[in-house]
């Protein structure tokens, strides 16, 4: 369990730390956003719960198999996670975030595919994160065609 627990303060944590530390700011305000933009307030509940799933599931097939294919597939995705805020927010390049959003759902969907056959339960929690992630870059690619 204390294995389960590093897993959800890490990845939350840092999440909660890229969030804090790339902010959307003034500079996002200012943007033109399409109609469908979910409410400020929606993001950092997504994430946090995103994050939760996102960490058992990274528990659950580190815990089997530290080094195998689903593991490099899962901190791809985290590793791509973490990017986009910084060059979203901090670099403000709106179209290498949305690259950064299709390699991501790219690795999510690898890693679903992966474990599906192995830990259905781990490929299921990344099933909401795939929605969440597809649905952010068509917020990403309407943002990028506005501005």
């Amino acid at each position: 369990m204390l294995q389960l627990l590093l897993f959800v303060v890490g990845v939350v944590g840092i999440g909660w730390l890229i969030g804090a530390t790339n902010l959307p700011g003034d500079w996002y305000a200012a943007l033109a956003k399409p109609a469908f933009v979910p409410p400020n307030w929606a993001f950092p509940v997504a994430w946090t719960l995103l994050y939760i799933m996102i960490a058992i599931a990274g528990w659950r097939t580190f815990r089997r198999e530290p080094s195998g294919k689903a593991m490099l597939a899962w901190a791809t995705q985290l590793a791509l996670n973490f990017a986009w805020s910084p060059v979203m927010f901090t670099m403000h390049q709106i179209g290498a975030a949305l690259v950064i959003l299709i390699g991501l759902f790219v690795a999510i969907v690898t890693y679903i595919i992966i474990e599906s056959s192995r830990d259905r339960l781990a490929a299921a929690l990344f099933v909401p994160y795939a929605a969440w992630v597809a649905f952010a870059g068509v917020l990403n690619a309407a943002i990028w065609r506005l501005n």
